[in-house]
């Protein structure tokens, strides 16, 4: 399968150093040479690259290597195809425009309900129009399109971040489980389950990233996420993937930050945490949250979405009253306060 990287930071960062050991596993070290992609945010702006070609021997990746853009944000993707053509259009990120917003999306794994010659089943507790459909062959863009068209359904004022957060949680447990699909014969095929590691920009400052890892009988893979957290006091990183390290307390600041995610540890002297089976990460400022309270500090200090063409609704006084009344408690007083942020 695909292997993934992320990279989320408090101040704008280049990512030549992970990258450049990241794209050795695209067909020098790891097997992943049916193309890779990366894309990353430049205020509303992104600048995406693909390439049908493989990450290790690509030209543009070359350029990439050597070329220190700054970002806050960024995603990137190597891919061993298995389910749709070696093609440009299968190669991820991929985007979509919603809410005046660009959405990025990259993902490792197999989704079998979402295959090429499946009816792709709607998702979410709030039917709506099939407005994003995907271009290529892959489960992969497809699962994005359903998700995109499921937050659209559901939200007619744009949502503030705790509750981005519970709605894409609920969008991925409907995805691993069995509820995904209205009719019997949609039902999951337990012996072909979903392995389902996902990154999805949400704007310039914020990633979200799930883990649904497993692994295909007979794969010596295992298809996870994990990621480690620079900060002061910094030190040299190694690559894994190749003879290169640097010496970040060399070239940072203290109000450098950066929280890097990938499929496997990228360094092999720093220390990655691998996520639970499940877990949802909201990415910001370099630092991974998933508590609702942290994930409310992130929208009351301006890092939640930002729209030219719709509306948000003030963030409530209470965190805990805005999780509780999203998890259903219909005499919160929070309803009062956010109930027309929703489809009801």
């Amino acid at each position: 399968m695909c292997q993934l990287l992320g990279m989320n930071c408090a101040t704008p960062t280049d990512f030549v150093f992970s990258f450049s050991g990241f794209r050795q596993r695209g067909g020098l070290t790891d097997k992943h040479s049916d193309g890779w992609g990366c894309i990353f945010y430049e205020g509303r702006g992104v600048r995406a690259f693909h390439d049908s070609s493989a990450a290790a021997e690509s030209p543009i990746a070359d350029l990439i290597s050597n070329y220190p853009i700054k970002t806050l944000n960024m995603l990137a993707h190597i891919r061993y195809a298995t389910t749709g053509a070696v093609a440009l259009e299968n190669v991820h990120p991929f985007q979509r425009e919603m809410w005046g917003i660009i959405f990025s999306f990259a993902h490792n794994g197999d989704v079998p309900k979402f295959g090429k010659d499946r009816m792709h089943p709607w998702i979410g507790d709030v039917r709506g129009e099939k407005t994003y459909n995907p271009v290529g062959d892959t489960d992969s863009e497809a699962v994005f399109c359903a998700i995109l068209n499921a937050l659209r359904a559901k939200f007619k004022t744009l949502p503030t971040m705790p509750v981005l957060y519970d709605a894409i949680a609920a969008l991925c447990k409907e995805i691993v489980t069995d509820t995904c699909g209205s009719t019997e014969e949609d039902s999951r095929n337990p012996d072909d389950p979903p392995i389902f590691n996902m990154l999805l920009g949400a704007g310039q400052h914020v990633q979200f990233a799930y883990s649904w890892p497993g692994a295909r009988p007979g794969s010596t893979c295992w298809n996870g996420l994990c990621y480690t957290v620079r900060k002061p006091p910094f030190a040299t990183a190694k690559l894994s993937d190749m003879d290169y390290s640097v010496d970040f307390n060399a070239v940072t600041t203290e109000s450098d930050c950066v929280a890097v995610i990938a499929t496997t540890p990228l360094t092999n002297n720093e220390q990655w945490v691998e996520f639970e089976r499940g877990e949802l990460v909201l990415f910001d400022n370099g630092l991974p949250h998933s508590a609702i309270d942290d994930i409310a500090r992130v929208e009351e200090k301006g890092h939640g979405l930002q729209s030219r063409v719709l509306q948000k609704l003030p963030l409530p006084k209470a965190a805990a009253d805005f999780h509780t009344w999203y998890g259903g408690a219909k005499n919160s007083r929070a309803i009062d306060d956010v109930s027309s942020n929703f489809v009801i």
